[in-house]
């Protein structure tokens, strides 16, 4: 019976690692989108089940941990007081999660949730008492583990949401925008500037340090955005989402690339010609709604779009179809006159010569540092454990596939 036995242990151990990685994947995917996890590559295996996810380097990490709790404990009874306690523990918190969703979210009879609640609990901690009488034989382990990823969740879902609030508390007026391009000292250069930032509305303040230290500003500035939607892909049409920032005669604009989980990111040569594409389809769209209308019209009725608003495209493939530009349906298109053509095809044309002359793509290196009355454990976290994380982690111009002759990394700090 040795053979037999020994070869349904091999299957149970190789089917539950498979479950054991395949729900990590799946959670470490969730808390990414959430921004509680460091950045990590995420492959989708699956262009038709968003949670068929596999991280390459979570897998490596898990494998190095595996071989090292086998070498450290030796026997499998003490790696066994480790597996007992880690599951009696997901019986008993699923079983206080589930009583959670069965008083708020299915509303049931008190009374059936009570019953519910005791007849479980009840087993469930029998267990669990005569389970932890083994946590110093090895049962501390799966706490050891789930106390270092919580650290490492909170830390980084901290951090990431006070320098996103800094951000936004520190946003720069269009007015000052204005005024700081129509002094005399800043010059606007030939080519495109593609600012990265993960703002969707307003002026990223690493923006004002750029144009303070080095006064100039490219001919077509572009403040980008990055989006994952949860379908598999997004539709090329559908890919950019403009607004224009400031005057128009500024030439800038806020964009949002959108992506499916199964969309990867184009090169950069692909990515600029793509750009400039749905560029030169807004401009046109801006302009035709803004052509005049008939004497024998009401005035008071809107002609068109106004300069920095879209207008919704109703689509049954867009996800977010008040973020997708419609094209010019009003009934005075083909009465543009002919100094509006002039004006879509020269701007048209400046795009072309801009995107020929060079693309730069801009990205904010914000250093994020604990203030000066700050306590001891915020400092710890912010100045050395996020900074540790931070400095580990893919940088994002290799994620975007940016080749590094065409980047330029804006240093700021904040102080949070």
């Amino acid at each position: 019976m040795f053979w037999p036995t020994f070869t349904v242990a091999i299957l149970s151990a190789i089917i539950a690692s498979q479950a054991m990685l395949s729900g990590a994947f799946a959670i470490l995917s969730k808390a990414l989108s959430l921004g509680c996890f460091p950045r990590v590559r995420v492959i989708h295996t699956s262009k038709h089940h968003q949670g068929q996810v596999y991280i390459p380097e979570v897998n490596f990490l898990m494998g190095l941990a595996s071989v090292i709790i086998t070498i450290t404990f030796r026997t499998t009874t003490e790696i066994g007081n480790a597996y007992g306690i880690c599951v009696v523990t997901v019986f008993s918190i699923t079983t206080h999660l589930m009583t959670i969703v069965m008083l708020l979210v299915w509303k049931k009879n008190i009374i059936f949730i009570l019953l519910f609640y005791v007849v479980f609990s009840s087993i469930e901690w029998i267990y669990l008492s005569s389970i932890l009488s083994k946590f110093i034989q090895g049962g501390y382990l799966p706490f050891c583990f789930a106390l270092v990823l919580m650290a490492l969740m909170v830390t980084w879902h901290y951090v990431h949401v006070m320098k996103y609030w800094y951000e936004l508390d520190h946003i720069v007026p269009i007015d000052e925008v204005t005024a700081l391009l129509e002094k005399h000292n800043v010059q606007r250069i030939p080519g495109v500037g593609i600012l990265y930032s993960e703002l969707v509305q307003g002026i990223p303040p690493v923006f004002l340090r750029l144009v303070e230290k080095i006064p100039s500003v490219h001919s077509i500035f572009l403040f980008m955005s990055i989006k994952h939607l949860p379908i598999p892909h997004v539709a090329p049409v559908e890919r950019f989402v403009f607004r224009q920032v400031g005057p128009r005669e500024h030439r800038m604009f806020r964009c949002v690339a959108r992506y499916g989980y199964s969309d990867g990111v184009e090169d950069s040569g692909q990515f600029a010609r793509f750009l400039a594409e749905r560029l030169k389809m807004f401009i046109e769209d801006e302009n035709a709604f803004a052509v005049e209308k008939p004497e024998n019209e009401d005035t008071d009725s809107p002609s068109g779009v106004s300069e920095g608003q879209t207008k919704p495209r109703k689509s049954a493939r867009s996800v977010h179809s008040e973020e997708v530009i419609e094209p010019p349906m009003n009934n005075h298109v083909g009465r543009i006159s002919s100094y509006s053509l002039q004006t879509i095809e020269e701007e048209k044309q400046l795009i072309d010569a801009e995107m020929k002359r060079g693309v730069v793509y801009l990205m904010g290196s914000a250093n994020v540092i604990a203030g000066p009355e700050s306590p001891t454990l915020k400092v710890v976290v912010v100045d050395y454990v996020y900074s540790f994380l931070r400095r580990n982690l893919a940088e994002g111009h290799k994620v975007l596939s940016i080749p590094k002759d065409q980047l330029l990394k804006v240093g700021i700090t904040y102080e949070i």
